[in-house]
């Protein structure tokens, strides 16, 4: 009998796994990524800064590395002893993926890492530490993860021109998300103008749903217009949605045919935050209607547990487009200000991943 996972996967949505830890890589059970991979079709992993806060505070696999880290007689810094845990984490997982990296010809079987997120308004030290991060870990199936900052736009351009596949973090708003795809496809035409190959490059637009409804749906209960007030749990989608109709429009313009022409790869859109943080909410609120050709979902795993209990019917996104503007419409009538509260949203992502970095620095100090 069919799951909701393998609609997703008919549907042309790649599953990955929203976690990493030592843990999942060494502890041979139901939760382990080799598990996942095998009995829920996971294909790659995406990690962050809170992700590694979490998986190294927690976990005591990782205490006989950082006192013989801490030991050493080169000295090491907190960053230099983080940078280790994280680099040896992605390799194993890197190393687990490659079956899938190969079979699907290098789309999937993907792990990304983020660069440390205090340089989100330094371009030029974030195309620096990416470089880094892929000499270290020199793997294929490597993804660097850059946040869409303004600053991160320009080292999107300048790592794709240098042959590093990117994973895009903290995009929220549709008007960011066109920079976005601007900046990869300036990558790639900066290749093609130099005689160097696209077909090794990969990247994903890490496009964020859930945090929309969590900040929007307070203000949207509190509303005096009863249509207003319905809008609850639906924007995120419907700007999801819009995201995804901006991406087939940029696939058949003009400046992506002739990049697709020299082998360049589609950036696919990665839905991010896709757990449901609201309990009046199904499991699958985020991951069914967006469900699209060319798309990956990046889940937690109980999301991912949850999707494996039912089975439901799953409409194609490009119906949802017209209902989507809608939505976006009735908000902008109602006077609130959309790209205000993405923007918000943005600026709370790198702040929380910035704190999360610090946090486990100190941890080190401890």
């Amino acid at each position: 009998m069919s799951t909701q996972i393998d609609l997703v996967k008919k549907g042309g949505t790649s599953i990955w796994l929203d976690d990493l830890s030592r843990d999942r890589l060494e502890v041979d059970d139901n939760h382990s990524l080799r598990h996942l991979i095998e009995h829920f079709s996971v294909a790659g992993v995406t990690t962050n800064p809170a992700i590694f806060q979490q998986a190294i505070t927690k976990s005591k696999r990782y205490a006989a590395d950082i006192e013989s880290a801490k030991a050493s007689q080169k000295t090491l810094t907190a960053e230099e002893i983080i940078r280790k845990l994280t680099v040896s984490d992605v390799k194993q997982a890197c190393d687990l993926f490659e079956g899938i990296y190969d079979s699907s010809g290098g789309e999937d079987g993907r792990v990304s890492i983020e660069v440390d997120p205090r340089l989100a308004h330094d371009s030029v030290a974030t195309v620096a530490e990416a470089e880094k991060l892929c000499n270290e870990i020199a793997r294929p199936n490597l993804l660097i993860k850059i946040p869409a900052t303004p600053s991160g736009l320009a080292s999107i351009t300048e790592c794709i021109f240098r042959g590093i596949s990117v994973n895009v973090t903290l995009i929220f708003s549709v008007s960011r998300y066109r920079e976005v795809l601007d900046a990869y496809m300036s990558g790639l035409e900066r290749r093609i103008a130099a005689d160097l190959p696209l077909d090794t490059i990969r990247s994903v637009a890490s496009f964020f749903v859930s945090r929309v409804d969590t900040l929007l749906d307070p203000i949207l209960e509190k509303n005096s217009d009863e249509g207003v007030r319905q809008l609850a749990g639906k924007l995120a989608l419907a700007n999801a949605q819009i995201a995804y109709k901006t991406f087939l429009e940029s696939t058949k313009s003009d400046r992506w045919q002739l990049i697709s022409r020299s082998n360049g790869n589609l950036q696919r859109p990665l839905w991010a935050s896709t757990g449901v943080k609201n309990p009046k909410y199904p499991p699958d609120h985020y991951v069914t209607p967006l469900i699209a050709p060319n798309s990956v979902n990046t889940m937690p795993e109980n999301t991912l547990l949850s999707l494996s209990e039912f089975s439901k019917p799953v409409a194609g996104i490009e119906s949802t487009f017209d209902q989507a503007a809608t939505y976006l419409d009735r908000l902008h009538v109602a006077g609130i200000d959309l790209e205000y509260h993405l923007s918000e949203l943005e600026q709370d992502g790198i702040a929380k991943f910035e704190s999360s970095w610090n946090d486990l620095l100190d941890s080190i100090h401890d």
